[in-house]
């Protein structure tokens, strides 16, 4: 049997070192292997530049992965924000982002995501790009802050809307599933958003926040 469509693409770029290390220190620390594919990587960055994001929200850091795709589509004065709930993740994040030449666009608050994201808009901090990619039963209530979090036209992306097929699996009734569920059909259906699903690699969620809710605010 050939390769998967995702497979194939993958296969026409030329290997990321910078990306590849992330992968390989995330191994060897006995991490989750579960870093953004590398097609959406490319994605986030095309987004974040295409956008003329000068400041980013990273929900889950993990070992820096989507930090680096993220930083890469920033201006060169442009800042990440990452919220990690592990401090040994959070530091090895910014490790690979120093060695990948983006230590200086990066910024970790480690501990409870809601907790940071409380303190975030209790400080009236202001956001032109996020990416979630966390726990999941936290879905929705993170896409509400980033709404609240956002500037106008900001984009909003989320990572495993798929969750490995299970989104899809009718016997499946978990709190995780039914977070990403309840997710999904926000962001198909909230009047805030204007909102697209892509189902490759595991699912993600795409929504742009509309004027008129920063107008309206």
């Amino acid at each position: 049997m050939g390769d998967t469509a995702d497979q194939y693409f993958d296969s026409l770029y030329e290997a990321d070192l910078d990306l590849e290390r992330v992968q390989d220190r995330i191994r060897e620390a006995g991490m989750p292997e579960i870093s953004v594919a590398p097609g959406y990587g490319r994605l986030l960055t095309l987004l974040v530049s295409t956008s003329k994001a000068r400041s980013a929200l990273e929900i889950g850091a993990l070992g820096g992965y989507s930090g680096i795709c993220l930083a890469r589509g920033l201006p060169e004065d442009g800042k990440l924000l990452s919220l990690e709930l592990k401090q040994p993740y959070a530091d090895m994040a910014k490790e690979n982002l120093v060695a990948a030449g983006l230590g200086n666009k990066v910024e970790y608050l480690v501990g409870d995501a809601s907790a940071s994201l409380e303190r975030l808009l209790d400080e009236g901090a202001r956001f032109d790009f996020f990416f979630i990619d966390a726990d999941k039963e936290n879905y929705p209530n993170y896409l509400e802050a980033c709404i609240r979090l956002g500037n106008e036209g900001a984009i909003i992306a989320a990572d495993n809307t798929l969750l490995r097929g299970r989104t899809l699996d009718h016997f499946k009734q978990g709190p995780s599933v039914q977070a990403i569920r309840h997710f999904n059909r926000l962001i198909a259906q909230d009047s805030r958003l204007f909102g697209v699903h892509l189902p490759t690699y595991d699912g993600l969620a795409l929504a742009q926040i509309k004027s008129s809710v920063i107008k309206n605010s």
